[in-house]
């Protein structure tokens, strides 16, 4: 029944409670709020949908210089920081600079292969997105670049429409513009002061994704770990899996050797790091150690470790511009800006997520919207600069915080040290095979797979559990993008199930206090005879209240049933507590109307209890109080059985 019926309450033992003083309590009247115009409220709310940090106060009272000042440091964080900057600080973020670069360097140039984009690509992502947040960022220890996960689903999804082997230029071109709109987005996000789009995505919805991604992306590495020359290029665990198998005569002992034994090391490098903070420095070097050891291996065995695959040679110089590649129109350009908004939600998600985490380790603020601002830009920069899309990356900001960093300046000095790279240090990778990248993928996708949280979501909250094992699982049986579309679904779907069918509970006296909760929580809550009291937990909307009519007379059927099966007075009024009802609408105001109208049909009274300031402002203007009539709303349970109580007494 919803209710406790093992506990036999009468009302004699109950009495002195329940009488809750009635000669001496006084009933306060319930008073609406101070009178605002329509364009008031409408001003209040549109601020606090899209201005809830309020970030024009720095302004106020302030002369024109100093606005013009404020307003350059909103727009460019480096103007905060950049005046107390010093020698010391200059040590801090070039050491950390140098840290992250070291993996930056091979990162980069396994996760453009992972977007099936030439590895130099990589590179020139590594460089002027760095450039460019350092301007706009307002994150001290965020390191950027590509990451993982945007690279798969760049890849996966331009790869279904364009072959990257057989049509290149078209899909460096597609590749370019999918990050110009991704950065357009992002950007918008920002101006708009939109970021509230992105809370769709859910942690549980994330963890199941991120998960099932990173499983996905780590047995596409088999193709470079086991030496597989043709391999699927779809991206299901199922088709993979029979690819790995239907081509072992590929299978190269020379590769599998050399691959395992780089990941044994790489993972034990991480384990070590993992186990002791303080040697972070020993899995941040290890990716450019297996690059520099393994590319020395090969050059040395180079007449007999022919059936390696290496990278070959990739060009010297800074970044070619890249606007003359962007496609606006032709057959291509949803596939663009939809594989660009994808891509962009993911990396934006990331990239905040990021910053914030190790924001609140050092106790300061990042601005959400500036962050995105700073994103976009970074990004349609680097459209036009041969880069693809870039964000915060969590390995990278971890390194970068572990060493020591200060201000964004880590970041250029990581730039510096990737642009060294292009204009000096290119041949040194030509003989860099493929499988130590594939190794350094997997070892870096690995740290994704983030059971501990799945098991938490298990244990408190299973609904959430279920939403991260269908997008777990939708990546992995279906695909990457529509494994996204689920997590966004089940999101969606959580928010309207909470929405429609909202939480409503049997409250119950707590003897000696003034106290009124929920019979099932509190054992000691007791029934008040005669009274039926219900708390409705959300606002009362159209999508949810039908819903509410039905369960509330639900409840009385209930009530009147358990009365009648312990021999208890009878049920002669139904108080419904409004603190939770935050607002209401004219459909909640009209299912008010007919539910008073339903019970006063049984002759049982409807009453009210605190209703916040716009609901009894509704109520007030709606006139459905005129109905309630002057004892039809008290401001808290407790008033409103005392004075009942008394009018029932008083009568003869």
């Amino acid at each position: 029944m919803g209710v406790n019926s093992n506990r036999v309450e009468h009302f004699d033992s109950h009495e002195s409670t329940i009488k809750i003083q009635d000669e001496t309590m006084q009933i306060h009247a319930v008073q609406l709020p101070p009178h605002r115009t329509t364009l008031h409220k409408l001003r209040q709310r549109v601020s606090e949908i899209f201005f809830p940090d309020d970030p024009l106060y720095r302004f106020k009272n302030q002369t024109c210089f100093k606005k013009f000042l404020l307003a350059l440091q909103y727009l460019f964080p480096i103007f905060q920081w950049a005046p107390n900057y010093n020698l010391t600080l200059l040590r801090s973020d070039l050491i950390s600079g140098l840290t992250i670069s070291s993996l930056a360097i091979p990162q980069g140039i396994s996760y453009a292969k992972l977007a099936n984009l030439p590895p130099i690509i990589g590179l020139y992502s590594s460089f002027v997105p760095p450039l460019i947040y350092s301007l706009l960022g307002s994150s001290r220890h965020l390191g950027v670049g590509p990451v993982s996960i945007a690279s798969l689903v760049m890849g996966s999804m331009l790869s279904e429409k364009i072959s990257y082997t057989q049509e290149p230029i078209l899909y460096l071109g597609l590749a370019f513009t999918a990050t110009f709109f991704a950065g357009v987005f992002q950007a918008s996000l920002g101006i708009l002061r939109l970021g509230f789009v992105i809370d769709f995505l859910s942690k549980a919805t994330l963890v199941g994704f991120t998960g099932g991604a990173a499983v996905i992306v780590s047995l596409q590495q088999l193709k470079g770990l086991l030496g597989i020359v043709h391999f699927t290029s779809k991206m299901q665990i199922i088709p993979v899996m029979i690819s790995v198998f239907k081509q072992r005569h590929e299978w190269s002992w020379q590769t599998i050797l050399l691959g395992f034994g780089f990941l044994v090391f790489l993972l034990t490098t991480r384990h070590i790091s993992l186990r002791k903070p303080k040697l972070f420095w020993v899995s941040a070097a290890a990716p450019l150690t297996s690059v520099i050891l393994s590319t020395i291996l090969v050059f040395l065995l180079r007449n007999t470790t022919h059936q390696i695959s290496v990278i070959g040679h990739l060009p010297k110089g800074v970044n070619p511009p890249s606007a003359n590649m962007l496609y606006f129109n032709g057959p291509y350009l949803a596939l663009a800006i939809k594989t660009g908004i994808i891509t962009g939600i993911l990396s934006l998600t990331e990239g905040i997520a990021v910053g914030r985490t190790f924001a609140s380790l050092k106790n300061y603020q990042v601005d959400g919207n500036k962050e995105m601002m700073a994103i976009g830009l970074m990004n349609i920069a680097g459209s036009c600069s041969s880069c693809y899309v870039t964000t915060g990356s969590f390995s990278r900001s971890a390194v970068n915080y572990n060493a020591g960093a200060q201000t964004t300046v880590s970041n250029i000095i990581m730039a510096a040290a990737v642009l060294v790279t292009l204009l000096f240090l290119m041949p040194l990778f030509y003989y860099t095979p493929n499988v130590v990248l594939a190794a350094i993928i997997i070892t870096a996708v690995i740290g994704l797979i983030d059971y501990q949280s799945a098991y938490k979501l298990w244990k408190v909250d299973k609904l959430d559990f279920l939403a991260c094992l269908c997008s777990f699982f939708g990546v992995l049986f279906i695909s990457v993008p529509l494994g996204l579309g689920i997590a966004v679904i089940i999101s969606v779907f959580k928010i309207l199930l909470h929405v429609t069918r909202p939480n409503t509970l049997v409250l119950g006296n707590i003897p000696g206090t003034q106290i009124f909760h929920n019979i099932n929580q509190y054992i000691e809550a007791l029934r008040v005879p005669s009274f039926l009291i219900l708390a409705v937990e959300s606002p009362i909307y159209f999508a949810n209240s039908t819903y509410l009519q039905e369960r509330i007379l639900r409840w009385v059927r209930e009530e009147e049933e358990h009365i009648k099966a312990n021999n208890g007075a009878p049920l002669k009024c139904i108080i419904l507590d409004m603190t939770a009802v935050t607002a209401i609408d004219t459909s909640g105001l009209d299912t008010l109307c007919e539910l008073r109208k339903m019970l006063e049909k049984r002759s049982l009274e409807l009453v009210l209890a605190n209703p916040v300031g716009n609901v009894m402002e509704k109520l007030h203007k709606s006139n459905i109080l005129d109905s309630f009539g002057l004892k039809g709303v008290y401001l808290t349970v407790g008033e409103a059985v005392a004075d009942i109580s008394s009018i029932w007494k008083a009568q003869p």
